[in-house]
Parts: structure tokens; C-alpha cells; sequence
């Protein structure tokens, strides 16, 4: 992949690798190395070793002295402590999204929303992993609150990857391609009252996924 002009090194490195986690294709529990991310990637060992510290912070990365570093493996019950605390927030941002968007945003929300809905009908997950990703840096942005920012980059790609690894046997592409949707044509419309029960029922559905996912774990 080729370098993208105004975006860091480090940046672009991170965005990569965390693709790389989120999708398996560095699968939970397995061992990485900076030497095999720098030929993989393309980028040096200074912007795959920040790269690595970043998403250590995000527990994708579980660097151990003197063992090395590992991805972190997937707990269904970490996700749902981590529902309690994104019903709260993501709540809070997507009323102030649909408070304070401008009319370009307006019209982003709309254009992912449209996208959602069509990846739903032809069935593409990766589309629309790559829209949820979209979605969550427009609303992360458009809620113009930095600590709530952070937080939904902290999550985000947990969350990501919890539905990668299980959607198959215990999601519904179609459901939550529309709950989406629906938080982003609420968020575009100026609705906050809409926009906040939209998410509520989105965060209702991922939590019974959760619970899906641990008693399929567990049968």
C-alpha cells in the first residue's frame, strides 16, 4: 500500500495493523513481532513500534518484557462490561452529533447511512465493517467533545473485532446494518430524541448478540 501524503507514518502504520487485528488476519493469542509488521506493512521500525504502543492502550496488543507482544484474545464477557459504559456514552454523543452537525455532515451522515443500507441488501460484512469505522469516526467527530472522541476510538476497535469474529454464527448483518443507519439518518435530521432511542436499541441488539455469542461459547 502506498503512502498517503498528510497523514503520519506512524498513522498510517497504526491503521494497517489495527485492520490486521480487527479482520483475524493476526488472530487472537498469536504472537507479532515488529520485524514481521515492518515487511508486511511497508513502514519502519519507528512507526510500527508506535503503532503498537497505541494499540496496546486499545488492548489489541498485549506486550509482555522479556516474552514479547501478542494479540490480546477475545472475552465475550469484557464486551459486555464495555456495552454498560458505550450505552452511556455513545448516548451522550450521538444527541450532541445531531445537535451540533454542519450541512456537509449532514449530508456524510446520509451518504453512510444510503451505503449501510446497501451493503446490508448484497450481504457485504466487510463493507460494512469498513462503514462502521466511517460511521464511528463521523460521530466521534461531529459530537465536537474530544473526551467522548477518545473514548469511542478506545472501544471502537474491540467492538470491531468482537463482531468480526462472531457475526456468522450469531449476528444479523441486515439488523444491525439498519440500527445503524437509522442512528445516522437521525443524526443527519437534527433529531436528538431520535437519534439517542436509535442508539439505545442498537446497543439493546448488541448486547443479546453478546449473550448469543457466549451461550453458542458455551454449548
Amino acid at each position: 500500500m502506498g503512502r498517503i501524503p498528510g497523514i503520519s507514518l506512524t498513522d498510517q502504520a497504526y491503521t494497517q495493523i489495527e485492520e490486521l487485528i480487527v479482520t483475524l488476519q493476526l488472530p487472537p493469542g498469536g504472537a507479532v513481532s515488529e520485524s514481521e509488521l515492518c515487511a508486511q506493512t511497508g513502514f519502519g521500525r519507528t512507526p510500527v513500534r508506535e503503532a503498537l504502543q497505541r494499540l496496546s492502550g486499545q488492548r489489541l496488543i498485549n506486550i509482555l518484557p522479556r516474552r514479547g507482544m501478542f494479540v490480546t484474545e477475545i472475552n465475550v464477557e469484557t464486551q459486555l462490561y464495555l456495552l454498560e459504559l458505550r450505552r452511556e456514552v455513545e448516548r451522550l454523543m450521538v444527541r450532541l452529533a445531531a445537535r451540533r452537525r454542519t450541512e456537509e455532515e449532514r449530508f456524510q451522515f446520509g451518504e453512510i447511512a444510503s451505503a449501510m443500507e446497501r451493503a446490508a441488501e448484497a450481504g457485504d460484512e466487510d463493507g460494512f465493517l469498513a462503514l462502521d469505522k466511517t460511521f464511528n469516526e463521523l460521530v466521534g467527530r461531529t459530537c465536537r467533545n474530544p473526551f467522548a472522541q477518545t473514548s469511542m476510538e478506545q472501544w471502537n476497535p474491540l467492538s470491531r473485532r468482537f463482531w468480526y469474529q462472531h457475526h456468522q454464527m450469531a449476528g444479523d448483518l441486515s439488523r444491525m446494518a439498519t440500527l445503524h443507519a437509522d442512528i445516522a439518518w437521525a443524526i443527519g435530521g437534527g433529531d436528538e430524541a431520535a437519534a439517542a432511542e436509535a442508539c439505545d436499541l442498537m446497543i439493546n441488539y448488541l448486547a443479546g448478540f453478546t449473550r448469543a455469542a457466549l451461550d453458542a461459547e458455551h454449548a
